[in-house]
């Protein structure tokens, strides 16, 4: 008996040795495989048998084969995988914009620059044909850069569209690979009596860290063997052997913007905005958090050049002697990028009233319970209270109008006031000839037939501004004279607004300012001590090719607080969105560079326990070799002691 448990033992030796051997090999093979985990043989001694000396071994068996695996360090690797991808997906698009926007030779800041040298050099000399053409190329120039950016943006938009379609189509291929792979395991480890497939496990790690870079992922584990995988705030993508949907759908609002759709039981919700991590995740938040700002930023400024310029404009004469009109195609309307959804034919129309006032939000128009309500979408501030009456006052700037018919409970308008901007901007004018350089109103002293003064005192009168074109040109006599009464210090208004204005040169010397409203809102100063009977005249602004009054006027725009609510310039404002951008795109690089660190030390962590270390596994190959020998040598004695034994027997 002696003979045969001695080789019994030697034999599960020999075996046991022999699977580690192989399990050794398996590990080095694999040294490059993603995701595979070292594996390693696990050996227990059997059963002892019981002989009157006590209990005598008989030998080793296997009891599994186990991945060296820790769930948590792979949960952070993970982890850190979704929120690098994330990151490092955010950059990478922000960073188109960033350098897109500050780029000297495509942002906007030369174009704003030559357009106003050109202006200032038209003010130099108003009568210049060339220097009137040179300010309508620059304003096409201008306008093209805007054109140019907003495209580049919409580009980008696309883009963006385009990666959600091949990352959902990714999800759900990897998603039907997971719970291929599920039902693979249940089935290997049920036939294997409980023992775990680690190949196979190994196999879905790889595919649920795959998933990670494109998405935030949870795992749950089944007492079978299967993992199920939740996104977003907990939608299954994966149960056991099914693998549900992800779907590109249209926003509710706006059919050009793609969305995240999870589909179940036949129908599809949005879930974009439950939607983190991964570059999935990292696409939406540039689209949010860059892409729409900046677009609605450029194009607030866009708007806020038109409306400005051409206020001004309209305030002076061109060759013609005519008011100007339009320099820039006016964008004083947003019903075209109005979004709506609605339960009714209801429509909501917005026109811009004042562009200081303008922000760079969206909103968002709900009817429910017979109530309005205005939100500011950007920093969700309700601008209008929940009220029954349609908001009739302008509110940033806007102001609404309801046509067709009345809304209905559920009806929801998204209004983008700045979003095309950029794109609808364009110049009105064409003629040289028609841009209005000079002022629509003249002052001077009154003359004689022959144009000399007639005034003996030392008043004088200012060159006017005026702030409309309320009762311009001045109806005929085309004149307004105010002829000053030194006995009474009233100055005698015939025309015009008529009556008097009262003077008193002892103590208004210095200067005293008047307004006509209704004649342009015309201002002027008088000063000195005029005598009595001393006259001034204020006339329609004839004859003045050579007046650069409203040239310097529009020169002075460059300068002018005329946008966010009259604290930025047109520059300021435009800096100030490559600012934001700049600053939105490096706090994200520095997030990143720290993410990846710690994705980096959470990996280190997870192969110090799973990864193959070639060295070691040259060691236990050595180690488990001579083991094996050491078997084989356990059963030549074996062979040789039951050999013996028999030849005793035959003596």
């Amino acid at each position: 008996m002696a003979a045969g448990d001695l080789l019994g033992t030697a034999v599960s030796g020999l075996m046991a040795f022999q699977r580690q051997l192989a399990t050794t090999g398996h590990n080095i093979s694999n040294v490059n495989t993603p995701g595979f985990s070292r594996q390693n043989v696990q050996l227990d001694a059997r059963l002892p048998q019981f002989s009157g000396d006590g209990f005598i071994g008989n030998g080793v068996q296997i009891t599994t084969v186990k991945r060296s695996y820790d769930d948590f360090l792979t949960a952070q690797v993970r982890t850190s995988t979704s929120a690098n991808s994330q990151l490092q997906q955010f950059v990478q698009s922000a960073s188109q914009v960033d350098n897109l926007l500050s780029d000297p030779r495509a942002g906007l800041a030369p174009s704003l620059q030559s357009f106003f040298d050109a202006v200032h050099a038209l003010a130099n000399d108003p009568t210049s044909t060339t220097g009137r053409q040179i300010l309508l190329s620059q304003a096409n120039a201008l306008a093209d850069r805007f054109h140019y950016l907003d495209a580049r943006l919409t580009d980008l938009r696309n883009g963006v569209n385009i990666s959600i379609n091949t990352a959902v189509n990714e999800i759900n291929n990897l998603a039907n690979s997971i719970a291929t792979v599920n039902d693979q395991i249940v089935k290997a480890s049920s036939n294997a009596s409980g023992q775990l497939p680690n190949d196979l496990l190994d196999k879905r790690d790889e595919l649920i860290a795959q998933l990670a870079e494109r998405v935030a992922v949870s795992t749950v584990p089944q007492d079978n063997g299967a993992l199920n995988v939740f996104i977003g705030n907990g939608q299954t993508l994966v149960i056991g052997g099914t693998a549900n949907t992800l779907a590109v759908v249209t926003n509710q609002y706006d059919a050009t913007r793609f969305e995240i759709g999870y589909q179940m039981g036949g129908a599809t919700s949005n879930i974009s905005s439950s939607i983190t991590g991964g570059t999935l995740g990292g696409m939406l938040d540039f689209r949010n958090q860059i892409l729409d700002t900046t677009q609605n930023a450029l194009g607030r400024v866009a708007i806020g050049v038109s409306a400005t310029f051409n206020d001004q404009h309209q305030l002076g004469v061109d060759l013609n002697g005519a008011l100007g009109g339009d320099f820039f195609s006016p964008i004083d309307t947003t019903s075209s990028t109005s979004r709506v959804l609605t339960a009714s034919a209801a429509q909501v129309g917005v026109t811009i009233t004042n562009p200081a006032a303008l922000t760079s939000s969206d909103y968002r128009l709900d009817f429910n319970a017979g109530t309005y309500t205005l939100t500011r979408v950007s920093d969700g501030v309700v601008v209008y209270p929940a009220n029954a009456t349609f908001p009739a006052a302008p509110i940033d700037g806007l102001t609404f109008t309801l046509t067709g018919p009345a809304p209905a409970a559920g009806d929801s308008f998204l209004i983008q006031p700045t979003r095309l901007g950029a794109k609808d901007i364009g110049v009105a004018l064409t003629d040289p000839a028609r841009i209005a350089t000079a002022g629509p109103l003249r002052t001077g002293a009154a003359t004689n037939g022959s144009g000399l003064p007639t005034n003996l005192g030392t008043g004088t009168i200012s060159a006017g501004t005026v702030s409309n074109t309320t009762g311009l040109p001045l109806a005929a006599p085309a004149t307004i004279t105010l002829t000053f009464n030194s006995a009474t210090n009233l100055f005698a208004v015939v025309g015009g607004p008529g009556g008097t204005i009262a003077y008193n040169p002892a103590t208004e010397g210095a200067g005293k300012q008047f307004t006509f409203a209704g004649f342009g809102g015309i201002t002027f100063t008088l000063a000195g001590t005029p005598q009595n009977g001393d006259s001034f005249v204020i006339s329609n602004n004839s004859n003045a090719a050579s007046d650069n009054r409203n040239a310097l006027a529009l020169g002075d725009l460059r300068n002018a607080l005329t946008l966010a609510n009259s604290t930025a310039t047109y520059e300021n404002a435009y800096g100030q969105v490559v600012a934001d951008v700049g600053t939105n795109t490096h706090r994200a690089q520095v997030n990143q560079n720290a993410q990846e660190s710690v994705l980096k030390q959470a990996t280190e962590a997870r192969d110090s326990v799973a990864g193959v270390n070639l060295d070691e596994e040259a060691a236990n190959m050595v180690r488990f070799q001579q083991a094996y020998q050491a078997a084989a040598q356990m059963i030549a004695v074996s062979n040789s002691v039951f050999q013996t034994m028999l030849d005793a027997v035959r003596g």
